[in-house]
């Protein structure tokens, strides 16, 4: 029999945490022990998980368990800053799906398919993307290996859903007439570019989160990025335009090809037969999918593609649990 883990989940009740149930149970994670931690608001559900009922435990320092092998996180950067260290000490491995540790220059930033050997040499706290760049990685990933990065310029076209709970209602609210109370305008029958805090340089820090993320996964601190993040009234799936410039030059046979072969990568890229990535068809699924791959005449070696993934699967709880498989799978967990 295989060995089981003792799971703990940070943030049980919300979004994320929720799919980070389901995904476990459809994906057969080896679980002993399963602890829910949320709030003090939400302590004291009943959640049902496997045919069995557990109570959601308050987070705090007195609560944790001693026994608990890997812990998932999804309650917000300052939750993660003050209780991913305290979970570690007790023996736990962390990972975490905020941004409070994904540029730490000590803490691994991981999507499974780019870069698994980040985690070898992991303290006992591993970071999850955001999710709009663990999408696009797997995709930069077989590029930079084929033909070296020289550029990539993104927008994205991100689902409300990537700002929670409230993301959603927002929307579902502005379909009744009334106001946005997370989002600054409407998103219902609108876009915004307008993710996360703008900062001095005109960017907003989700752009930056891009930028940044995108040369620490691949090892490339020199890499050309820049990206614009718009929100649309989707509900769940990111879309990301992908513009690269590349070293070498390609056969667009040949890219297609690698994509196809590339694990947790779909390729739907016939558009004579109007077949291509779109959010609904990615919702709810755990792959990336890829497609409008054509030339950019307009640099040597320019390739344009669209990328999409369910933000909440791939893009936040998939990865993360991936992360632990790979742990498993290496034997370091």
């Amino acid at each position: 029999m295989s060995k089981k883990y003792n799971v703990a989940v940070v943030g049980a009740t919300g979004l994320v945490g929720q799919t980070f149930l389901k995904v476990l149970k459809e994906r057969n994670f080896p679980v002993e022990n399963l602890y829910l931690y949320a709030s003090a608001r939400s302590a004291g559900k009943v959640v049902n998980w496997g045919g069995k009922e557990y109570t959601v435990i308050e987070l705090k320092d007195e609560n944790i368990k001693e026994d608990i092998d890997v812990a998932l996180f999804s309650a917000g950067g300052g939750i993660s800053k003050e209780f991913a260290p305290k979970f570690r000490d007790k023996g736990a491995v962390v990972v975490d799906n905020s941004s409070a540790w994904r540029m730490d220059k000590d803490i691994p930033l991981v999507v499974p398919e780019a870069n698994p050997e980040a985690l070898k040499n992991h303290r006992g706290i591993i970071a999850n993307p955001n999710c709009s760049t663990i999408q696009v990685m797997p995709i930069l990933k077989v590029l930079q290996d084929k033909y070296r990065l020289k550029r990539v310029i993104y927008s994205t076209y991100q689902a409300v859903a990537g700002a929670g709970k409230k993301g959603l209602d927002d929307l579902e609210n502005n379909l009744q007439g009334k106001p946005s109370t997370n989002f600054p305008h409407q998103i219902a029958f609108n876009a915004l570019p307008h993710i996360d805090v703008f900062l001095e340089n005109g960017y907003t820090k989700e752009e930056e989160k891009m930028i940044n993320e995108t040369r620490k996964i691949l090892s490339l601190p020199d890499l050309k990025v820049t990206a614009t993040c718009v929100r649309i009234p989707v509900k769940f799936g990111h879309g990301v335009s992908v513009n690269v410039e590349l070293e070498k030059p390609f056969e667009l046979e040949d890219v297609v090809k690698a994509f196809e072969e590339k694990e947790g990568v779909i390729v739907q890229n016939d558009g004579k037969n109007k077949v291509y990535p779109m959010p609904i068809t990615a919702q709810d699924t755990d792959e990336v999918y890829v497609g409008r791959i054509r030339r950019d005449d307009t640099v040597d070696n320019g390739l344009n593609l669209w990328v999409v993934a369910d933000n909440i699967r791939k893009g936040a709880a998939t990865n993360t649990i991936q992360i632990a498989e790979t742990l498993i799978k290496e034997g370091a967990l």
